[in-house]
């Protein structure tokens, strides 16, 4: 993994070796404090180590402050063209700013939040997307998006911060189109030590968002890019969440919870082997320590296909076998499998002890 520049976003390091911190956005305006907070907090509960929240106007902005009483989440302000938002929502208590210094106005402006933000030790995240590249980019880049044209966007937006001696910075470079992405992404990381966020924007519902999102941040990271990520859905943000710690565990970045694994059916399953995984999937959410789980099809091959599982059940006809590291503990009646499985992992819950 590349080492980056280390910044805080509140209580959470980003970079410089750091986890990789999660990130999801609120989908409320600030001024409803208490929606928002109610869902900050769930997020934060669910995994979320920072929250992203749309600050369209200066009640907005103000708001922040009553919201930073009531959440624990660092939360980080996303603004846009109006540089007096990015001051109000610093001087309300925000952890973090999202801008693209090009778009708030004059250089004096820039000045302005660059001053205060550098006095409140505050990071700036400079956010590229190939959907709204300024013009002279485009034209350089032939008049249409390109992983080279971001890169150029993000370093111009860059170079502006680092006129101003400020070096607290997160850069992200997203598309929606995935190859792009991974493109401009492996190309920013060539080019400077700042910690990349990633992400698919506009990546779609949970489905197919889930699947855009898995290629292009898992690929980042597995090339030791990325410090930290977003999986951005049409859904409820609980759900970016949860999608972000599955990638993350996926690819054994950081383990969160139990990590489930199960064979697809064949001829020799004799046990309702969907339904089966569906409910042991369910029951695992209770569990915290980060164990791998198998439900296999069949007494056949299912230990030694999952030999690397700390716990697991294999479906038989009328009956199925219970293992613990690839070795069987004893045959259990069918209908007793998922409750003599989770009665082994509550035992490790518990006593620490596999």
């Amino acid at each position: 993994m590349k080492i980056t520049r280390q910044v805080r976003v509140g209580k959470v390091l980003v970079g410089g070796g750091a986890p990789i911190a999660i990130q999801s956005m609120s989908t409320f305006n600030p001024v409803d404090v208490s929606y928002a907070a109610a869902q900050i907090n769930a997020l934060g509960e669910a995994g979320a180590d920072i929250v992203r929240m749309a600050v369209p106007n200066k009640q907005a902005a103000e708001a922040l402050a009553d919201l930073k009483k009531v959440t624990k989440v660092p939360l980080v302000a996303d603004i846009h063209f109006d540089y007096r938002l990015a001051l109000t929502a610093m001087e309300s208590g925000i952890d973090a700013l999202r801008i693209n210094p090009g778009n708030i106005g004059k250089r004096e402006n820039v000045i302005k939040v660059v001053s205060m933000a550098k006095e409140k030790q505050i990071p700036i995240r400079i956010g590229i997307n190939a959907g709204s590249l300024p013009m002279h980019i485009l034209k350089e880049h032939g008049g249409h998006p390109t992983a080279e044209g971001m890169v150029a966007g993000a370093l111009e937006h860059v170079k502006i911060l680092e006129e101003e001696n400020f070096f607290d910075i997160v850069i992200s470079v997203k598309a929606t189109d995935v190859p792009m992405m991974v493109k401009a992404n492996r190309m920013l990381s060539e080019k400077t030590i700042y910690p990349l966020h990633l992400g698919v924007t506009e990546a779609g519902t949970l489905y197919r968002g889930t699947i855009k999102s898995a290629i292009g941040i898992g690929t980042l990271l597995l090339d030791g890019i990325g410090d930290t990520i977003r999986v951005s859905l049409t859904d409820d943000p609980l759900k970016e969440v949860k999608a972000a710690k599955e990638i993350l565990s996926s690819i054994g970045k950081q383990l969160y919870g139990p990590v489930m694994i199960s064979c697809p059916t064949c001829g020799r399953t004799q046990v309702n082997l969907i339904k089966m995984a569906q409910i042991v999937e369910e029951k695992l959410q209770q569990f915290k320590k980060p164990i791998k789980v198998a439900v296999m099809g069949c007494p056949v091959n299912g230990p030694g296909e999952a030999r690397e599982a700390d716990f697991g059940i294999a479906g038989g006809k009328g009956c199925g076998l219970l293992f613990k590291k690839g070795k069987v503990i004893r045959s259990v009646p069918e209908e007793q499998l998922i409750d003599a499985l989770m009665e082994e992992i509550e035992k490790f819950e518990k006593e620490g002890d596999i």
